[in-house]
């Protein structure tokens, strides 16, 4: 059975997702803001982490919240909750997270100088960020490999999304120190993304993505003659354990200026 949507994305950073965490570090009463939750993995996590605390997921879908709200309500979650809104624009409270996490959803940002302030503003003073965000597009295969493969003599298109935005640490840097935050860091994350258990399954989870359908949108060929590279492509990066492909990411953590260390 193919997986959903939700599903896809957790199983493809299962991996990165164990390395956020463990970096998330969270307190037991800790009040967590998660920007970019999609269908809430991230934030049931740190809900369930921070008994005494609570954690709110915000996203601009409210498909994935509607579903994210229904798998916290199977787990019995009560201090899990979630809003939909951009966090660029979105009326935080102000002062009241100890704690912002983010698992890739903070590099599509339209002004994200704008974005990190108004979240900043909802940090108290001392507050961590802990934000996993991609490296630079040269150094992601899956995302390489597979427009490659799907459209080889077409450029990326200038209004497309950018995943790797966030993927240059001084770019990254006087972004989060212009809305006041120290201690800037960044720790290389090397782990594979999984695409499916067999080929079949990766093939048909990948042409349902932007990225695929992008890469075919900007070619002229037939789609039989793109589509069949993606899947002898799949086919070279099968493993004993599914379909992987190399991905280079950041785990971002800064504090909020005013904390004292």
């Amino acid at each position: 059975m193919a997986l959903d949507r939700a599903d896809f994305y957790d199983a493809e950073l299962a991996r990165h997702n164990r390395q956020l965490r463990v970096a998330a570090d969270f307190g037991a009463d800790d009040r967590v803001l998660d920007i970019g939750c999609g269908a809430g993995q991230t934030t049931r996590e740190a809900a369930r982490a921070a008994p005494q605390g609570e954690a709110i997921g915000v996203d601009i879908s409210a498909e994935m919240l509607e579903e994210a709200r229904r798998r916290s309500a199977a787990e019995g979650l009560r201090n899990a909750m979630f809003e939909q809104g951009d966090a660029q624009f979105h009326g935080f409270p102000t002062g009241s997270f100890d704690l912002c996490i983010s698992r890739f959803g903070v590099m599509f940002f339209a002004d994200p100088a704008a974005a990190f302030a108004n979240i900043g503003r909802a940090m108290r003073p001392g507050a961590r960020l802990v934000w996993m965000v991609w490296q630079s597009r040269e150094r992601n295969e899956w995302s390489r490999a597979i427009r490659q493969a799907l459209a080889p003599a077409i450029a990326v298109s200038a209004g497309a999304a950018n995943p790797f935005s966030l993927g240059d640490p001084p770019v990254a840097t006087d972004l989060l120190s212009a809305a006041g935050f120290t201690s800037i860091d960044f720790a290389d994350v090397q782990e594979p993304v999984f695409y499916g258990s067999d080929v079949d399954a990766a093939f048909d989870a990948l042409t349902s993505l932007y990225l695929v359908q992008d890469a075919l949108a900007s070619t002229n060929e037939p789609p039989d003659k793109p589509l069949q590279r993606l899947r002898d492509l799949l086919e070279g990066h099968m493993t004993p354990e599914g379909v992987f492909f190399d991905s280079r990411a950041w785990i971002i953590t800064a504090r909020r200026a005013g904390g004292g260390g």
